[in-house]
């Protein structure tokens, strides 16, 4: 999916609800300043405007200091999960690749001591998404779903799990979009009021030129959440499709 060419739509729904670079704007400093705590005590300052923007970021030395501790005792579950998870949301708020790939390391040794544990595996099978969804690498994407079926083998039928699955699709290069919208109906059918999913499912439909399957699904969505913004992008390229094809 060319970045020229991706539709207000898409950047709409994506910019609410995938995580890494998008899920960024919808972090908050509270994830930031559990992360910070683990870097030690801050240098205290006079100044509020500078505490509050300090909260946001982190040194590399701080960072480096955390992940060299997280190496010197690999067979620490808690230390491993809860490291890189917080690495993982840290990097999506600063779009930081290489921070991607550390988080995902941290968290596969995690994984590699307890290959249970649901949140683990949907931070690295979100890790490998927001890197698939960045450099638009089919492999990551392939990588991420792996990771994503066993979270789903962990906790059947999580709907944002499967929904991120299904989303994986629509997302990548080239798109997929018959095996979007099966992995989307997944979830709109066992969660119908399930927005998320039902927002990509018409992305997906639309693509697909079933404008009635479309319309349909619009105006339930519209039952159910009726200040959904994207509602009203998508039924705008509903109706021009219908005009289209006339």
């Amino acid at each position: 999916m060319n970045k020229n060419t991706v539709l207000v739509g898409i950047a709409a729904l994506l910019a609410g609800f995938i995580g890494g670079f998008v899920l960024a704007n919808k972090l908050n400093g509270a994830e930031i300043a559990a992360l910070k705590s683990q870097a030690g005590p801050q240098t205290q300052t006079n100044s509020n405007q500078a505490q509050q923007a300090d909260q946001f970021s982190l040194s590399e030395g701080e960072i480096r200091a955390k992940i060299a501790e997280a190496d010197q005792n690999p067979t620490n579950f808690a230390f491993q999960k809860d490291l890189g998870i917080g690495l993982y949301r840290y990097a999506a708020i600063k779009q930081d690749l290489a921070l991607f790939q550390e988080s995902i390391r941290i968290l596969e040794r995690a994984d590699s001591i307890n290959n249970r544990d649901f949140d683990v595996l949907v931070a690295v099978g979100n890790g490998y998404f927001d890197i698939g969804f960045a450099k638009k690498d089919l492999a990551s994407f392939q990588k991420a779903r792996e990771i994503y079926g066993r979270a789903l083998a962990v906790k059947p039928g999580d709907a944002d799990v499967q929904a991120d699955v299904g989303i994986s699709y629509f997302v990548q290069e080239p798109p997929d979009y018959a095996k979007a919208a099966i992995e989307l109906q997944k979830v709109t059918e066992a969660n119908p009021r399930h927005t998320r999913s039902m927002q990509f499912l018409a992305e997906v439909l639309l693509k697909q030129n079933k404008l009635a399957e479309a319309e349909k699904l619009l105006a339930k969505l519209k039952e159910i959440d009726p200040n959904n913004n994207a509602v009203t992008e998508l039924t705008a390229r509903l109706e021009a499709a219908k005009g289209n094809g006339k």
